[in-house]
């Protein structure tokens, strides 16, 4: 674990600021990069968006002022390239197709190791609307607080809850259908 004040001095230390953001790339680039992931889907589409999200960080590190967790400014970052990247690519291919082929996808990826309950449980999530799969993963898979997503969204704690109470209803719903 870094010692962040630490970490925020030395970026602006000329001498230091390399070092120190190689520090922050260590810490952080394993979360970031699952929480990409689960937004991109493909494993070389998120190391893209992740570098680019470093690329932007560095470019605005002097603009990080400590007023949040670095992670959630990171993150903050992270989620906002993933959510560009797929627009980008939804002028490419329609979303709903990419969607529909999610099992396919994933199965063909060398790097996901998911068995059938585990394709089944991201085809769901996958059918979420965009921002209710955000809100879902960060809260369950990355185990955040509502008050970090809040700051990391822009979104009022309230409406994250609703946002998360509804995605599970329907996850619920589809493995009810299963049975």
């Amino acid at each position: 674990m870094i010692n962040e004040t630490l970490i925020l001095q030395q970026l602006h230390d000329s001498k230091l600021r390399e070092q120190a953001f190689t520090a922050i790339v260590r810490e952080y680039q394993e979360p970031l990069y699952w929480q990409i992931r689960r937004i991109v889907l493909y494993h070389d589409d998120a190391n893209d968006v992740l570098q680019n999200t470093f690329i932007k960080a560095w470019s605005a590190i002097d603009a990080f002022r400590g007023e949040s967790k670095l992670i959630t400014w990171l993150l903050r970052i992270a989620i906002n390239e993933a959510l560009n990247f797929l627009e980008k690519e939804s002028n490419k291919i329609r979303i709903s197709e990419a969607e529909n082929n999610v099992v396919s996808q994933l199965q063909s990826d060398p790097y996901f190791d998911g068995n059938e309950l585990e394709l089944k449980f991201q085809e769901v999530i996958s059918k979420l609307p965009k921002k209710q799969q955000i809100v879902f993963n960060m809260k369950y898979f990355q185990e955040l607080k509502y008050e970090e997503i809040s700051q990391i969204l822009g979104t009022s704690v309230g409406a994250l809850k609703t946002s998360y109470h509804i995605a599970v209803q329907k996850i619920i719903s589809f493995f009810e259908k299963l049975d």
